[in-house]
């Protein structure tokens, strides 16, 4: 090509191109080719914007964007709940990754479409968790705690819509165990 002919640059948008070059890999590579790609993003790729809510909390993401959620005011017996609420795909899949701190009463409520077995992992969260699975109409089916950084997995007794993620020990210091109830947001009786 002569030096005086200018090139042509096609823009194509970073995730169309990240899902049609996974489509081509053998399986078990897109695993690692999404982790590849979330570093570069870590690294500086922009994310796309998100959509603010009212009333909203802000936690940071991988990018160091603060990815911002609705609040919701839970009541676990006599004890107040300030929870965020991831809601979409994205939402859930960050979770409270990469942060380095909760406030003691405040934690992450995860709604799904519907109930199903539900299992949470660590990886990429920087401080211990515990988790609590529950019913829709907020009984407590089962809870565990999790270490930080970690990719064991903490699994559903049965299938649940909602989970909810509080800093280490809150439940036990609380007196709350499977089989109580939650109310407020979307647990009113």
């Amino acid at each position: 090509m002569p030096p005086s002919t200018p090139r042509i640059h096609r823009q194509i948008p970073a995730r169309l191109a990240f899902d049609g070059w996974c489509r081509r890999l053998k399986p078990g590579a897109a695993a690692w080719a999404l982790g590849l790609f979330t570093l570069a993003g870590a690294v500086g790729v922009p994310a796309p914007a998100q959509a603010q809510a009212p009333s909203a909390s802000a936690a940071p993401s991988p990018q160091g964007r603060a990815q911002t959620l609705a609040m919701v005011d839970l009541q676990a017996g006599l004890h107040r709940i300030r929870a965020m609420v991831a809601r979409s795909p994205d939402e859930r899949a960050t979770g409270l990754m990469w942060r380095t701190e909760m406030p003691a009463n405040e934690g992450m409520l995860f709604v799904f479409e519907q109930p199903q077995m539900q299992c949470f992992w660590m990886k990429n969260t920087l401080i211990p968790l515990a988790i609590a699975f529950i019913d829709d109409d907020g009984r407590i089916v089962n809870l565990d705690e999790m270490k930080p950084q970690t990719t064991n997995t903490h699994c559903s007794q049965r299938p649940v819509r909602y989970v909810l993620e509080m800093n280490a020990g809150w439940f036990q210091r609380k007196g709350v165990a499977a089989g109580d109830r939650l109310s407020g947001g979307p647990f009113r009786r």
